[in-house]
């Protein structure tokens, strides 16, 4: 949660930059459309909020906590030429479509003309989508207005963080993040990244992949040989079946011992490199 002083700042700057963000907003087609919600704790101009648990008419500033329940964007009071009041005195206009200015930060990275926008650790601020996430709407161009503020992350440790406003497309949706261009199959690795609890670069699956597949030819070969090497030993010899079952054992524990070792060391692979 923000202290005291950020939060001031943090809504006083929305205003201005709400104020700003309007005259840049003119070379934008798209009408904003906003709605009367009321609001359960404090919204400044600018914040992308969600509805409060269990409600339909209440709102509340965004975090990572509650994106799945963002709705738009809170804006200035006849800033939208249609608009849906509630009725009450006190609500909040949140423009669920249209362009408007929303708070935002680079919690994320920079934010750049077309990056989806989604809410962030900082209640009501939002950042760039890198992940799969529900976001406020797309980017209409980059961050203006920059401010560095210290700031609690999401750990509870202190960090520096740039905020500002972008005028963004508000059209509440799903963002799938595209999977990264590689060699290595998804399933591979998916199954990879389950193993090492992390995502997992080529080059340690490639190396695991070739271990695995010697390990694989080397463990059939042994089976192959040994089944075949019995059935002759036998047929020849039926007394010597003592013989064959013993060295059919010791050489099933040479399987187990290589595909054993071959396991250990494709794991380190994936979870050290």
């Amino acid at each position: 949660m923000l202290r005291t002083p950020i939060r001031r700042i943090i809504t006083t700057s929305a205003v201005v930059l709400f104020v700003v963000a309007e005259s840049s907003l003119s070379a934008h087609a798209v009408t904003p459309i906003s709605q009367g919600y009321i609001p359960s704790e404090p919204v400044s101009i600018g914040s992308v909020v969600s509805l409060e648990k269990d409600s339909t008419d209440h709102v509340i500033p965004s975090s990572t906590a509650t994106s799945d329940s963002i709705i738009g964007v809170v804006v200035n009071d006849g800033s939208s030429p249609l608009s849906l009041n509630t009725g009450t005195a006190r609500q909040a206009q949140v423009a669920t479509s249209g362009v408007v200015p929303v708070l935002v930060s680079d919690v994320n990275g920079e934010i750049a003309q077309g990056d989806p926008i989604t809410a962030s650790y900082i209640k009501g601020v939002g950042m760039k989508a890198t992940s799969n996430s529900k976001v406020v709407g797309i980017a209409q161009g980059p961050m203006t207005g920059k401010n560095t503020q210290k700031v609690k992350d999401e750990h509870g440790g202190e960090t520096n963080v740039t905020l500002g406003q972008a005028p963004v497309l508000v059209s509440v949706s799903y963002h799938y993040k595209q999977p990264d261009k590689t060699i290595i199959p998804a399933a591979l690795q998916n199954i990879a990244n389950t193993v090492a609890g992390k995502k997992v670069d080529s080059l340690p699956i490639i190396v695991s992949s070739i271990i695995f597949i010697i390990m694989l030819i080397t463990v059939v070969s042994i089976v192959y040989a040994m089944i075949r090497s019995s059935i002759i030993s036998i047929g020849r010899n039926p007394m010597a079946q003592s013989a064959v079952y013993r060295d059919i054992i010791q050489l099933s524990i040479l399987v187990l011992a290589i595909i054993g070792v071959s396991i250990i060391a494709i794991y380190v692979i994936l979870t050290r490199l």
